[in-house]
């Protein structure tokens, strides 16, 4: 492959586990420098691709490369070229900071007169200098992420791959952690990143919603939300439960999630509005008000999922 504006690249990627095919016939293009989200449920495959793009495991049919190299036949470089921070990253937890920091610097061979540079300025901008001699062990889960991070990137990658990497960090830990992969994206690193959350999917240069192995949609956030084909509405009624029992048997709408208070619906057309109204009066419901709002990341998905079920 030689172009080098593409980071990362898959054509028909398919792996099975037994009759469970967790990625299906996969097509992906990511271009250099930009923050991809891979954004789906447990279930869906992340895990899978991530391991697949990172050369841990081949597929079973198609191809896919990563910074100019095939990952079934270039393996070795293209493991050279990106760090990856697993869900389970392999801090040693009775190693200090600046000792795991080390210890994956040795990992990776990296120079030892470049050594003490690249550690101050990662031990910097993770924040973790004031830490660096306390145990891993004895650190919070964010700091644990940082240092985590820090340990990706040692060797200076091309691209940085992360699974789930904020996955039960706190939410100004997470907000930090963003922080750091802006940085990092200033500096040319292509990011790939795998989410649960909806809201880190929203600061991603373009987001890819998957399930079942599939990519349903692909765009970037904005984009997405104008593109989505639906109306869709905010409403709020007195017994919002029973409500979406009854107009889920609506012919025409397309989705309804409840939010607290309020439903969001996804209609054919805006011309269901009289027969909502009517099927909650004749049940009984008290609708207090509803307006037309745009779509959230998750309102796409969710209605994307039920139509591929």
């Amino acid at each position: 492959m030689n172009n080098e504006a593409v980071a990362i690249r898959t054509e028909n990627l398919l792996k099975s586990f037994g009759d469970y095919r967790a990625i299906d016939n996969l097509d992906l293009d990511i271009k250099r420098g930009e923050i991809y989200g891979l954004v789906g449920p447990d279930g869906s495959g992340k895990t899978t691709l991530m391991r697949l793009l990172t050369a841990i495991m081949e597929p079973d049919s198609g191809q896919a490369w990563v910074a100019g190299h095939s990952v079934v036949t270039e393996s070795e470089r293209v493991k050279e070229k990106i760090g990856y921070m697993s869900q389970r990253f392999g801090l040693y937890e009775d190693l200090t900071v600046i000792e795991n920091i080390i210890f994956y610097a040795d990992l990776y061979d990296v120079p030892r007169k470049e050594r003490p540079e690249r550690i101050e300025r990662l031990l910097g901008f993770s924040n973790l200098t004031p830490f660096k001699a306390r145990l891993a062990g004895k650190l919070s889960g964010g700091m644990k992420q940082k240092l985590g991070l820090a340990c990706a990137l040692i060797h200076t990658p091309e691209i940085l791959f992360l699974d789930e990497p904020t996955n039960g960090v706190d939410p100004v830990s997470r907000r930090d952690f963003w922080k750091i992969l802006y940085d990092l994206l200033k500096e040319g690193i292509t990011i790939f990143v795998s989410t649960a959350y909806l809201d880190e999917a929203e600061r991603c240069t373009r987001v890819g919603l998957i399930h079942k192995g599939k990519l349903l949609a692909e765009d970037d956030p904005a984009a997405m939300k104008k593109s989505f084909g639906y109306p869709m509405i905010a409403l709020w009624a007195d017994d919002p439960r029973r409500a979406i029992e009854v107009l889920k048997m609506v012919p025409g709408i397309k989705n309804i999630s409840i939010y607290g208070d309020r439903l969001h619906i996804a209609l054919e057309s805006p011309e269901l509005m009289e027969t909502i109204v009517f099927e909650l009066q004749a049940a009984g419901i008290v609708m207090k008000s509803y307006r037309n709002i745009i779509p959230t990341l998750e309102d796409i998905f969710i209605t994307k999922v039920a139509g591929d079920e």
